[in-house]
């Protein structure tokens, strides 16, 4: 089911627009392309943020990155 809906462009927004057509997409599918990109994109940061946020939380995970933190350091050659 399609809905049609109407908006207005800013100059970098036309530009950005301008871009995507001469790619050979339609305006239309030049639109509906960039709406779910931004969507998937903005799932995807929260998706890495949650991940990192448990991996934050995570004491056994994080005392073994410190224990190979320490390792790589007392292994890297002096300047």
């Amino acid at each position: 089911m399609s809905q049609a809906i109407s908006v207005r462009l800013d100059e970098e927004a036309v530009r950005a627009l301008k871009r995507l057509e001469a790619t050979g997409m339609t305006r239309s599918e030049a639109i509906r392309s960039a709406l779910v990109d931004a969507a998937a994109r903005l799932h995807d940061q929260r998706a890495l943020a949650a991940e990192s946020a448990a991996l934050e939380a995570d004491e056994v995970d994080r005392t073994e990155m410190l224990a190979v933190t320490e390792l790589m350091e007392r292994l890297r050659a002096p300047w």
